[in-house]
């Protein structure tokens, strides 16, 4: 699977904060029966690492991490088997990490000084974070026009009622959120179902446009 030429065309990314092996089979099962198999892992628990490790290694599903916050967990990440890394925030020391062995970064801005940063560093796909703390679609409409060379990731905020919204705005490449991932509390078949009806939403968004 080639994380260069995939992970930016994923109009939903899964994410989620896993505990255990047992949470992170259920939820990759469910991801890849409902052909959605990509999701982003975040550091936000100690199992975060290993979670990464065992996906990877199925080879069926294209594996990230989340919450990267520092060059050293950048380097483990990618040691650890991630094909994409996305941060909170913009750290050129973690983007130069990822693009020295050619791993895709999505790094975390808000702001149109970020946004510029970013380019500078020559990354064009970004996570727009937190998007439930801004006007995003107004923030979304307005960096269309004039960051046409730029794709966002909204994050935070975005659930099943409303990721058509974003994914019909011409700026927004894909949309990361955790109620796929939430569903493997109710087993594999529940987030198959989540799976399915995101990618729905995210055609009919894309058809629309």
């Amino acid at each position: 699977m080639s994380n260069v030429t995939t992970i930016f065309t994923q109009p939903v990314v899964p994410l989620a904060t896993l505990t255990s092996p047992t949470q992170a089979d259920t939820l990759a099962d469910g991801l890849v029966a409902g052909e959605l198999p990509v999701v982003e892992v975040t550091l936000r628990h100690a199992y975060g690492l290993t979670a990464i490790e065992r996906l990877a290694a199925r080879g069926d599903l294209m594996v990230g991490a989340g919450t990267v916050r520092t060059a050293v967990e950048a380097r483990q990440v990618i040691e650890s088997g991630a094909q994409f890394i996305v941060t909170p925030g913009l750290d050129p020391e973690v983007v130069s990490v990822a693009q020295d062995v050619g791993v895709p970064i999505i790094p975390g801005v808000l702001t149109a000084t970020e946004v510029l940063a970013a380019r500078r560093l020559g990354v064009d796909h970004v996570k727009l974070f937190p998007a439930s703390s801004v006007d995003a679609l107004a923030m979304l409409d307005a960096y269309a026009d004039v960051f046409p060379d730029v794709g966002f990731m909204p994050s935070a905020g975005m659930s099943a009622a409303n990721i058509s919204e974003f994914l019909s705005r011409p700026a927004v490449f894909a949309v990361s959120g955790s109620w796929i991932a939430t569903a493997a509390r109710d087993g594999a078949a529940a987030v198959t179902t989540s799976a399915r009806a995101a990618l729905r939403a995210a055609q009919s968004a894309r058809a629309a446009m």
